[in-house]
């Protein structure tokens, strides 16, 4: 990718998309001056891609990582190839901005100089406003749109710190890493991150569908086992910190296994049951594992 430095560069990642790429895509300010767009799709199976590269006359770039895992594409791209900006945004797929939430995110790190992120809360669901309270009380981030300082990317980059590649929930690990400053979390400092009324997002409703129902199924699976995979993130940056995390956290299963226990509230013991089960087969799975 060529190496030009952006007032923003606009980092879409997406995986099977192709319903909801063009309208995340037509609520970004294209073609607007010191505005790069590149879309990360990794995994995919569906269009998500084709659809993409019909925004090329448009300035709209593509990267296509064959591979899935939002971690993983994000270790890849932000990491190891993304040319340099003043400031990073990163939207899912499946998300539409709020006009001007570009702008105001970058305008929220100039305006608290001390901060590594500024996050955008949601403007729909039924819970948004319980979060919009949650974000400004613990200045945490939404994956769906969240902003980090260019110099503080380029830290990242030369700290060598990766997010494990088959973590669920990035976003939590990296507004930890900005309160941190990227150290453990005795360093931990609140106006690290700092929200960013000026900014928002919409997402699609889930269906009431059996195609929905089913997508709801897996994403309460995967919200059980982002809630495992934290308890060890959170031991490692309690103890030696983000320079120990592993290149994937299934290196740390069989150590913790026995330690996990699913919840007994009804709402969550099926899916927790199901995401232990998930943590066993992929540390069976690990190489020289019998």
């Amino acid at each position: 990718m060529t190496e030009q430095r952006s007032r923003i560069l606009v980092t879409v990642l997406a995986h099977n998309e192709e319903r909801r790429i063009a309208a995340c895509l037509d609520s970004l300010p294209l073609g607007e001056r010191g505005v790069r767009v590149v879309v990360v799709v990794n995994g995919s199976s569906d269009a998500t891609a084709d659809i993409v590269r019909t925004y090329a006359a448009r300035g709209v770039e593509l990267v296509e990582y064959a591979e899935g895992g939002k971690a993983r594409s994000w270790n890849r791209f932000i990491l190891d190839c993304a040319p340099t900006a003043d400031t990073f945004v990163f939207v899912d797929g499946d998300a539409e901005l709020v006009p001007g939430s570009l702008t105001a995110l970058a305008d929220c790190l100039v305006d608290n100089p001390q901060a590594n992120a500024a996050s955008a809360p949601p403007m729909n669901g039924r819970n948004a406003a319980y979060y919009r309270r949650l974000m400004a009380q613990e200045a945490g981030l939404f994956g769906d749109c969240y902003a980090l300082r260019g110099s503080f990317v380029e830290r990242f980059r030369d700290s060598r710190i990766r997010l494990p590649d088959d973590l669920i929930g990035d976003d939590g690990l990296i507004a930890a890493l900005a309160h941190t400053d990227l150290g453990d979390e005795s360093r931990w400092q609140a106006n690290r991150v700092v929200g960013c009324a000026g900014a928002g997002f919409y997402c699609e409703p889930n269906r009431i569908d059996r195609n929905g129902i089913a997508a709801q199924a897996k994403r309460m699976i995967n919200y059980a086992q982002r809630r495992f995979q934290n308890r060890i993130i959170s031991s490692i940056m309690r103890g030696p910190g983000p320079r120990a995390l592993p290149a994937t956290l299934a290196q740390t299963y069989p150590a913790w296994l026995g330690q996990l226990r699913p919840r007994l509230n009804p709402l969550w013991y099926w899916f927790d049951r199901r995401a232990l089960a998930r943590m066993r087969e992929a540390a069976a799975d690990r190489p020289g594992c019998a």
